[in-house]
C-alpha cells in the first residue's frame, strides 16, 4: 500500500477491518456527504454480474495497458467501493478515500480484497503524497463538491508523471435535444424536493420514481431495441442506458440522482479546461452513455 503522509485522528473497526479516519477541510458539502452515507447504507450490496457489468461502461476508455500488477491506483469518492471491487484482481493495489460512512459498507463489500485499503478521507485532504499513484479515478463524485475544478487539481496532484486520471462527471446535456432538456429540468425540480426529504421517505420517494419515472422510459428502449431499431437511435432516449441494467441499479441511481442536494453539471469544454489547469494533456472523452467520461494524462 501506499504510505500516507500524514496522521490519522481515528480508527474506525468494521467486521475486522481498520479504517483510519482523516480530518476534512474546505471542499465539501455536509448535506451532501450525509446524503451520500444514507444512500449506501440503503444499497450496501451489488453481486458480481452487477459491479462487472457496470464497470465495464465506466472503465471501457482506460487502455488495459494501465491496469497491470504494478499499477497503484486511489479511488476517491470510492462509496461502497465497487469500482475498486471491479478493478482490484487487474492492478496492484488500490487505496478507497470516501469522506462519509460509506466507507463501512465498503468495507463490508472489500473485506475479501487484500490489496486494497479504505480511508476515510475528502477530495481536499487526500492523505497521500503528490505523485504516488500511476491511476486516480473518480467515477460521479467531483460534481457533488463545491469547487469541482479545485477537487479535480487536487485529484491529479496525486497521479505520477505520465499517469493518468479516469474522471466520470454529470454533462450539462449540451448533446441532447429540448424535449431531453426539458424531462431534465422538471426532474431536478423533483430533486430539489426530494433531497430536503428525512432519510427514510427520500429514500421510499426514490423508489417509487424508479418505478414510475426509470422504467416507462427503458420499456420504450428495450421494446425498441427488440424491434430492431438501431443502439444509435435508441440511445436518444432519456434512461435508456439502464436497458440492460438491474432494477437494484436503478433504484440506486434513481436515489443518487433525486436525493443528493448538491449536483452540479458540465461541458466537454469545461472539463477539458479543469484537466488542462491542473497539468493534463491527451485529454480522451467517451463517446457514448454514460456523460462525460474522460481519461487523461499528467504531464
Amino acid at each position: 500500500m501506499i504510505p500516507y503522509n500524514q496522521t490519522f485522528t481515528s480508527t474506525i473497526t468494521v467486521d475486522g477491518t481498520h479504517i483510519d479516519v482523516f480530518p476534512s477541510n474546505d471542499n465539501i458539502d455536509v448535506e451532501t456527504v450525509e446524503s451520500f452515507g444514507e444512500e449506501w447504507s440503503a444499497f450496501h450490496t451489488f453481486n458480481e454480474e452487477e459491479i462487472f457489468s457496470a464497470g465495464d461502461n465506466y472503465f471501457d476508455i482506460v487502455p488495459q495497458s494501465l491496469l497491470n500488477k504494478s499499477a497503484h491506483v486511489l479511488d476517491v469518492g470510492c462509496g461502497t467501493g465497487r469500482w475498486s471491487y471491479y478493478i482490484a484482481g487487474k492492478v496492484n493495489c488500490v487505496e478507497c478515500i470516501d469522506p462519509s460512512k460509506a466507507v463501512l459498507a465498503a468495507a463490508r463489500l472489500l473485506k475479501n480484497k487484500p490489496n486494497i485499503r479504505i480511508s476515510q478521507a475528502s477530495v481536499d485532504n487526500i492523505p497521500f503524497s503528490d505523485n504516488s499513484f500511476d491511476l486516480v479515478f473518480s467515477l460521479g463524485v467531483l460534481h457533488h463538491v463545491p469547487d469541482t475544478k479545485e477537487a479535480v487539481k487536487k485529484c491529479v496532484q496525486k497521479v505520477k508523471q505520465n499517469g493518468h486520471i479516469l474522471l466520470y462527471l454529470y454533462y450539462n446535456l449540451e448533446n441532447r435535444g429540448l424535449a431531453f432538456k426539458t424531462l431534465f429540468h422538471l426532474s431536478n425540480s423533483i430533486r430539489w424536493i426530494v433531497s430536503k426529504l428525512p432519510s427514510k421517505l427520500k429514500i421510499a420517494v426514490c423508489n417509487l420514481l424508479a418505478i414510475v419515472f426509470y422504467l416507462p422510459f427503458i420499456a420504450l428502449a428495450k421494446l425498441l431495441l427488440a424491434a430492431g431499431v438501431s443502439e444509435n437511435v435508441v440511445s436518444k432516449i432519456p434512461l435508456s442506458w439502464y436497458a440492460n441494467k438491474s432494477f437494484h441499479i436503478i433504484r440506486n441511481d434513481s436515489l443518487d440522482r433525486f436525493g443528493t442536494p448538491l449536483e452540479q453539471r458540465f461541458s466537454k469544454q469545461q472539463i477539458s479546461g479543469m484537466l488542462e489547469h491542473a497539468g493534463c494533456t491527451n485529454i480522451v472523452f467517451a463517446d457514448n452513455a454514460p456523460y462525460w467520461r474522460v481519461i487523461a494524462q499528467k504531464k
